[in-house]
């Protein structure tokens, strides 16, 4: 019931109501304090006027500048996603093995790229694409940053994978292997599938990271994405901040359409994984008459 007391809690008293209104009233003035120095600062640099914004409302500044940027962005987000996602699944269930030969190094490999930031992998990748390839210096920036969102976020996603599989009950496995299926058979048939919806909070908060972790590769590799627009469309304009609020903007819609999308799914997989089979009617409870006793 909505009106019953949470457990969690003590519901609060008259002073407490006050007290936390006069909390809330302080922090919004606060807040609308910090906005209005900010409104203010900008102003007296000329950050409002219409010549500064009037770049975004003209097709040329999105067609030749912000929609491509946008969709670099969104390629180098999906190849590292698509890449990822199964190379966390295949460490994940590796760190998982009764093998120590796979065990091991599979845990070594984890921990060592996920204790790298994401920026000095693409920098190795980068040098390493340079030096031992011949891909041209155009798209090597993308094969640079894809290489550094792969090896960072799969090595993360494969700790979500592990978790995800550990918190199951064991008497999944147990049952499994009562069937007489193999430790193979029972994590890809079994566990694996039951696992993805534990996980999907998890992966999605990881790929909400790996689409802003893109924005890296414009500050030291020269990689022509979205954020990359902050210094082409200045050196024309000379609208720092309003082509910062738009790129930020753009990130914040593109963020939240994942994470839409992954709620949906998240629902789809909820409703197909419950049972829709109907109740069998209650057996009979009718008793049976006792034949009379003979008498002795």
């Amino acid at each position: 019931m909505s009106g019953a007391p949470s457990v969690l809690y003590d519901a609060p008293g008259p002073k407490a109501k006050v007290r936390n209104l006069v909390y809330s009233v302080v922090f919004l003035a606060l807040l609308a304090a910090v906005a209005w120095f900010v409104f203010v600062a900008l102003d007296d640099k000329g950050q409002f006027t219409s010549a500064m914004w009037s770049p975004f409302v003209q097709g040329d500044t999105w067609t030749v500048y912000l929609l491509p940027g946008l969709g670099t962005t969104l390629l180098a987000a999906v190849l590292a996603i698509v890449i990822a996602l199964p190379v966390g699944a295949v460490f994940g269930i590796a760190r998982l093995s009764d093998h120590v030969w796979i065990r091991v190094p599979a845990g070594v490999l984890v921990e060592l790229f996920r204790a790298i930031p994401v920026l000095m992998l693409m920098l190795f990748a980068n040098f390493f694409y340079d030096w031992y390839t011949d891909i041209d210096s155009d798209v090597r920036p993308l094969f640079a940053v894809v290489t550094g969102l792969v090896l960072y976020n799969g090595s993360v996603l494969a700790e979500v994978f592990r978790a995800g599989i550990e918190s199951l009950p064991k008497g999944q496995s147990e049952a499994a292997y009562a069937l007489g299926l193999r430790k193979t058979q029972t994590m890809l048939t079994i566990l694996l599938p039951q696992a993805v919806t534990v996980m999907l909070p998890a992966i999605v908060s990881q790929l909400v990271v790996v689409v802003k972790d893109t924005a890296l590769g414009s500050t030291i590799l020269s990689f022509s994405d979205l954020l990359s627009n902050y210094r082409i469309l200045p050196a024309n304009y000379g609208n720092t901040i309003p082509t910062l609020v738009v790129i930020g903007l753009i990130y914040v819609v593109v963020n939240w359409v994942v994470t839409r999308l992954a709620a949906m799914l998240e629902r789809r997989l909820s409703r197909r994984g419950r049972s829709t089979a109907r109740p069998t009617a209650a057996a009979s409870t009718t008793a049976v008459p006792v034949a009379d006793m003979p008498t002795v």
